[in-house]
């Protein structure tokens, strides 16, 4: 796969993450004001994550930096969403394995 892929991939999720976030602070009303931090931490990595996934075609092992970030993004911000969408945090399973996408992610750039 062609490493510049993951500029695209960036500027998605890029516009994704700004999209939300906008979202979050001007439309979301949960009942539950808490939930209003759950977005804003979601929002948070997502658009730190979708600016990082930029440097991916610099790095040594670009589809496994870019993969673990995309997945990260996707499973620990996607999960946020979820659970601060539908204000319930039985669906907050799948957040850890984002985390530790995350974690994958930049360890590998140790590599």
């Amino acid at each position: 796969m062609d490493p510049r892929i993951w500029h695209k991939i960036a500027g998605l999720s890029g516009v994704a993450a700004l999209g939300l976030g906008t979202y979050g602070a001007h439309g979301f009303k949960p009942k539950n004001p808490s939930y209003k931090e759950v977005w804003h931490t979601a929002s948070l990595y997502h658009l730190v994550h979708s600016a990082a996934l930029l440097a991916a075609p610099m790095t040594t092992r670009p589809n496994i930096f870019g993969g673990l970030l995309t997945t990260g993004i996707l499973a620990f911000s996607g999960t946020c969403y979820l659970v601060a969408y539908m204000e319930d945090r039985k669906y907050s399973r799948v957040a850890p394995l984002g985390g530790f996408a995350f974690i994958g992610a930049w360890a590998s750039l140790l590599l």
